[in-house]
């Protein structure tokens, strides 16, 4: 008898466009503000899905968007409490600061739930490639939130490369004005009594060495800190550097060398402050040639507002990347050149110039009908599909993918940490022993030539939090 209902039809059930329960995922949010508040949004698909639960360390500030969009929906602070109490929890989306994506990721994966994560992935190069294993052996659906992987568009980039127009490709160029928040300075001095009445400090800490309640970190500015963030690459390096990764299909890096802007305070001692990101830095990367590339590769990243000169085909009035040239890709081959801005949600503003001097241009502006490309509703949609569906491998950010491409991006956050690096000499003076071009093993995650570097690998785990 209760197998009989199971073929009632929905429409006889709930008329045009009902979802029946049983059909409908059941959602949580573990980050619900900021980010965090459009990803659990999206994902539940203007209500097609339900939000069963909401979990964040601080529900006075931007989560509390996501309470009155989802009153229903039962409250937590600490995430391993939500989904050991909430079995029927089908999918996740992690939307905290960066030092929480793998552990939040990976508690969830164990207990079979689906994952959203924001990007980067995860805050280091270990925890990308436990999460990318762990997906594949738990049999998760699974995406990372760089929203502008699912944009269209992307294909006519693609299409240009695959045709052969721009010959073999060896260089590519990426920059950024980030950071736009403060970056390059000493980590400010604690103060407990500043803290917000809110806000669960220590579940904020999460897997991050325990200090007293510090200011201006919760809620966005936690970016520029090592313990908690990943700096400029970390905040658009999976939106900029996916386009050339994906479109060239690059794997593992060979090497990352780098250097960094130096601030003096005082005359002839620079600034010396290695428990954060610097105000600037020039990364390069290189690759093995592939099948769309045609060529070895030199990828560089500049942050900080340096950005590359034009090249000579690019007409000097033109904006490279995207608006005011203040980020962009360039894909360089010998016959040509792509010019792309950042893809978030921002235009991609595509653009083909060609040696002969003739430019093609794709849309400058971009109308689609969902929010973010769909990305989030793309994952939802696989989730209920299941693990190995057309709809999973069709995702633009499974984590087959983006785990390998945040290596990539964290690779140059290891190059930092390690030109940071530095040992007192005999009469006070310091030598800078890490700045060098560090020789990296992708299928063994190890620098090769320089065992030092290695501790930027992984982290240490506060107990209670390691994976």
């Amino acid at each position: 008898m209760g197998g009989a209902a199971l073929i009632v039809p929905r429409h006889v059930l709930g008329g045009t466009g009902y979802t029946a329960p049983s059909d409908r995922l059941n959602l949580a949010a573990i980050g619900a503000g900021g980010k965090g508040a459009s990803d659990i949004r999206n994902a539940s698909v203007d209500g097609r899905e339900r939000v069963a639960a909401l979990c964040d360390v601080d529900f006075s500030g931007s989560a509390s968007r996501s309470v009155e969009a989802f009153p229903e929906a039962r409250r937590y602070a600490d995430f391993r409490v939500m989904l050991d109490s909430e079995p029927d929890i089908d999918a996740v989306t992690i939307s905290t600061p960066d030092h929480v994506h793998g552990p939040a990721a990976a508690f969830a994966m164990e207990r079979g739930k689906h994952v959203y994560v924001q990007k980067p992935l995860t805050h280091n190069i270990r925890e990308a490639r436990l999460l990318t294993e762990m997906a594949r052996r738990q049999r998760v659906v699974t995406q990372m939130g760089n929203q502008g992987a699912s944009n269209p568009l992307l294909g006519l980039v693609q299409g240009w490369i695959d045709s052969g127009e721009l010959g073999p490709i060896s260089k590519v160029q990426i920059w950024t004005n980030r950071p736009v928040w403060p970056q390059g300075y000493a980590m400010p001095g604690p103060d407990p009594s500043a803290k917000p009445p809110a806000l669960d400090w220590d579940l904020w800490l999460g897997p991050a060495p325990y200090r007293p309640y510090t200011p201006d970190l919760h809620p966005f500015n936690w970016r520029g800190w090592w313990d908690f963030g990943t700096g400029a690459l970390g905040d658009v390096g999976c939106h900029l550097i996916d386009i050339p990764y994906r479109t060239l299909a690059l794997t593992y890096p060979k090497d990352a060398e780098c250097s960094v802007g130096t601030v003096y305070s005082q005359m002839w001692t620079p600034d010396h402050h290695p428990e954060g990101c610097p105000a600037s830095s020039f990364i390069t990367l290189h690759y093995d040639a592939t099948e769309k590339s045609g060529s070895p590769i030199e990828m560089t990243w500049s942050d900080g507002g340096i950005r590359p000169a034009h090249p000579e085909i690019v007409p000097p009035d033109d904006d490279i990347g995207g608006t005011n040239s203040a980020n962009g890709v360039l894909i360089i081959g010998e016959r040509g050149i792509i010019s792309t801005n950042i893809n978030d949600s921002s235009p991609l503003m595509p653009r083909l110039y060609r040696a002969d001097g003739t430019v093609e241009v794709g849309p400058q502006e971009e109308h689609f009908d969902e929010p973010e490309y769909g990305h989030q509703r793309l994952w939802v949609d696989a989730c209920k599909a299941g693990f190995g569906s057309p709809e999973h491998l069709a995702l633009t950010s499974s984590f087959d993918y983006a785990g390998p491409m945040t290596e990539t991006v964290l690779m140059g956050n290891l190059a930092i940490r390690s030109y940071m690096l530095r040992r007192e000499r005999d009469g006070g003076n310091f030598e800078f022993h890490g700045r060098r071009k560090l020789i990296w093993d992708g299928q063994a995650t190890r620098i090769t030539n320089f065992e030092e570097a290695n501790q930027f690998v992984g982290r240490t785990y506060r107990e209670g939090w390691a994976i």
